[in-house]
């Protein structure tokens, strides 16, 4: 087996880690299959680089054929990320950030699996506390020595 044809075997990690619905860390991930990258001109840093080179990676998933993630998991996405969906049910971004392609996609894909994983995480559920007696007293406290120093800003009778 030649060099260039090792450099094209998929990593033997990459093989059995790998499911439709696939994990890292505990955290559920958009399959990169599902992933559409295109590359256009950026505006960001690089100089002339910037005028000969498509650096800037532009991601899109649509979110209602994800086949990774239930119709339960869809309509979390949707709620929590609602602001980015457009009407095609995809979530566009958009990374220029960095000098080369590679780097942007890295960036790319990494913030749309933060979003993702975020999204679909069920909030913890607030449980409504009350303050305390003595913060009661002690805000108080502080009211009456707030208006305390207010009364002392007040007129002096020069009368001796």
């Amino acid at each position: 087996m030649t060099f260039s044809e090792m450099r094209h075997q998929p990593s033997p990690d990459k093989e059995k880690g790998r499911s439709e619905n696939s994990e890292q860390n505990g955290r559920p991930r958009v399959p990169e299959g599902e992933i559409d990258i295109k590359f256009v001109h950026s505006s960001g840093p690089g100089g002339q680089n910037v005028n000969k080179c498509s650096t800037k990676a532009v991601l899109s998933w649509n979110v209602g054929a994800s086949v990774a993630f239930s119709e339960e998991q869809k309509d979390m996405i949707r709620r929590e990320l609602g602001n980015r969906l457009n009407s095609e049910d995809c979530i566009v971004m958009s990374s220029q950030s960095e000098r080369s392609q590679a780097r942007n996609q890295e960036n790319v894909v990494r913030r749309l699996q933060e979003l993702v994983a975020e999204a679909i995480t069920p909030q913890k559920e607030r449980r409504p506390t009350r303050p305390s007696r003595a913060a009661k007293a002690r805000r108080l406290d502080d009211k009456h020595k707030v208006g305390d120093k207010k009364k002392l800003r007040g007129r002096v009778d020069h009368q001796d």
